[in-house]
Order: structure tokens, then sequence, then C-alpha cells
């Protein structure tokens, strides 16, 4: 298994660029209902990741902790370094697992740096617990067999 057939590629992920402002990261994570969001840099690489508590924690700290004041500032403000650093494409399988029991996406970058994806506990969860995940249907989606009476006949 290699981290291709996990990942979730950078077309299908919401993320924030590091110029945007505090104010446009909030509302990016809620409108997703996101906890914890990718940022990359306008060439594409990836610088971090933001989380909820990031934000949080940047308007109690701030000198001036008027929303107002802290909702224009740079997204690049609030980022914690090395948190939830990204992984090489070429990363093994089990130095995904130790990086998803910390965290529930890893990032994904090429050789250059550039972000190509994320990788969720929940994938990683889904390819080994489920024989072939490319064919798995939830049980939602399968429509319930109508019961049979005990005293009907089947012809």
């Amino acid at each position: 298994m290699n981290v291709i057939s996990l990942l979730t590629p950078k077309a299908q992920v919401a993320y924030l660029y590091e110029d945007f402002t505090i104010r446009q990261g909030l509302e990016k994570l809620r409108a997703h209902g996101y906890t914890a969001i990718p940022v990359l840099a306008r060439d594409g690489c990836y610088v971090g990741t933001v989380s909820e508590g990031d934000f949080l924690w940047n308007i109690l700290d701030g000198k001036d902790n008027s929303l107002r004041t802290q909702e224009r500032l740079p997204l690049r403000q609030v980022l914690r370094p090395n948190f939830n650093p990204a992984v090489r494409i070429d990363v093994t399988l089990s130095q995904l697992l130790e990086r998803a029991m910390q965290q529930s996406f890893i990032p994904v970058v090429d050789d250059r740096g550039a972000f190509v994806g994320i990788v969720t506990r929940q994938n990683i969860i889904r390819r080994l617990t489920i024989p072939n995940v490319d064919d798995y249907v939830p049980e939602e989606a399968i429509p319930a067999a109508s019961p049979v009476s005990a005293g009907s006949r089947l012809g």
C-alpha cells in the first residue's frame, strides 16, 4: 500500500493561503466545518496547518485583542512552527500510521515541497479494515430488504 492510494488530492481539499487575513481563514474553516486546515504559499508549497485553537490563542495573546483589529492581520501570524509537518509522497506506511495517531490528517508534498493533498485518518482506517475499499458501499446506501413474514410463501 502506498500513499497515493490513500491520498485526497489537492483539488478536493480545502486550504488557505498564508497571505489570507485571519477573518478569511476563520470563515473558510467555519464554512467547511473543519477544526484545522492546511496553509499554502502562493507558489503551492505547504507552509503549515492552522487550527481553531491557533486563532483563539492569537486573539487572546494579542496586544490589541479587539476582533476588528485581529481579523485584518495576515494568517501567517497565527501559524505555529512545526505543527502538523508534511510528509513526502514516498513516506512509509509505518511513518504514516504514526503521524495519523497524532493528527486527523497528514499533509503530503512532492520532492519540491509542493502540496499535493492530504491523507486522512479515516482513509487509512477504511483501507486497512475494509477488504476491497474501492467497492465499498456504506450500509446506509444499501436499500433494506423487505421483511418476509413467517407465514408467507416464497414462490
